[in-house]
């Protein structure tokens, strides 16, 4: 939802620039400014794709692109920093926080142990990240864009507008957005049709699911050309046909969150025991087959086919309720006093270390760890 008119602005608009934009730029030596006022995005089209219209600047191959600038740098963006510093990219980052340099570097410090066990880029480098003082500046010669800013949906459409106005106008520009769908934030755009969701998973440079969606005004052939630009940035792409508030693994999470919350909330089950019955029963097996697979198999020979017949009019029982509870302050102290308690006394960075050290663990252990950039397997 929109700020408040009170509070000040995190991501203010840029003051006049110097250079005017003209396209796809490829040349690292440029180090010229940029206009006052931008030229404007060619409109969607033409052919097949768009309609009638001047054509958009084509992107470079995805398997070419060298230059990634990420716009906005906390847990997620600066997340997808070191993901791509991994893969060998040259990485611009703009976050409008006064330390927000010093804290995406840390952060690339704190990831770089678990990323050289996945298996570095021979050219990855943490000195390949360059944090710059503007969003104008930091997109001004990307081959792709990142957008990762808190989840409010006017700061999302202004911003999406400005780096749209700002970036080579043959530059996708990906949301990493947890739940609004593209249609809701491309409005303001000068050239919608290279805007879509490139939605990842925290920590994105251990996770390997981003899920790409194109929005109403989205080009297909840029939907196409996220997909297989994250492909060969090392991640597994589940390229959606349709748009859907929160896509498909958050609507998942989220019907399993609530349950959670309302067992807390009536006292049916304490925080460690909704955990523990997750890392300790099925989560152990979702890390290497899904729900639907997995309950395939409770049909034994007969499948699915027979798992429906037989528990079928199981899903009339009352095992679960999919709407909210209210999350008063009585639950939430709960939730967070659960945490607490289950963290027994670590800090979130020994957190963080030991979830990152499982997830690589479980990838190993069930024959799943990523490629290495170099085509092994570490």
């Amino acid at each position: 939802m929109p700020q408040a008119a009170s509070a000040p602005d995190p991501y203010p608009a840029p003051r006049p620039a110097t250079r005017e934009r003209t396209g796809p730029r490829h040349d690292p030596e440029d180090t010229t400014g940029m206009t006052a006022t931008p030229e404007p995005a060619p409109a969607p089209g033409p052919g097949p794709e768009s309609g009638a219209g001047s054509p958009a600047p084509a992107p470079c191959p995805p398997e070419s692109v060298r230059r990634v600038a990420c716009v906005g740098a906390g847990v997620i963006g600066g997340g997808w920093v070191a993901h791509f510093l991994a893969r060998g990219y040259d990485v611009t980052a703009w976050d409008p926080a006064p330390d927000a340099e010093e804290k995406l570097r840390r952060l690339v410090d704190a990831a770089w142990p678990a990323l050289r066990q996945l298996g570095l880029h021979p050219s990855a480098s943490p000195d390949r990240l360059t944090v710059l003082p503007t969003l104008e500046e930091a997109v001004a010669d990307a081959e792709f864009v990142q957008e990762s800013a808190p989840e409010k949906l006017e700061l999302k459409r202004s911003l999406l507008a400005r780096i749209d106005a700002a970036a080579p106008g043959g530059a996708v520009i990906a949301s990493s957005t947890s739940g609004y769908p593209m249609t809701d934030m491309q409005g303001e755009a000068a050239d919608p049709g290279r805007l879509l969701v490139g939605h990842p998973f925290n920590p994105p440079y251990l996770i390997p699911l981003v899920e790409v969606v194109g929005g109403e005004l989205t080009r297909p052939g840029a939907v196409e050309w996220a997909s297989r630009f994250y492909e060969a940035a090392g991640k597994s792409v589940i390229t959606m046909d349709k748009e859907l508030p929160g896509f498909i693994a958050n609507r998942l999470q989220e019907a399993l969150w609530r349950e959670a919350l309302h067992m807390v909330a009536n006292g049916e089950a304490t925080v460690q025991e909704i955990d523990d019955s997750i890392t300790e029963g099925p989560g152990l097996r979702w890390a290497f087959m899904g729900p639907c697979l997995t309950f395939a198999l409770a049909g034994g020979e007969g499948g699915m086919a027979h798992m429906l017949d037989h528990f079928g009019p199981s899903l009339k029982s009352p095992w679960t309720r999919l709407e909210a509870p209210e999350l008063d302050a009585s639950l939430r102290d709960a939730m967070v006093e659960g945490c607490d308690a289950a963290a027994a006394g670590r800090s979130a960075a020994q957190l963080v270390a030991e979830r990152d050290q499982g997830v690589i663990d479980v990838l190993r252990a069930t024959g799943r760890l990523p490629r290495s950039a170099d085509g092994e397997r570490p």
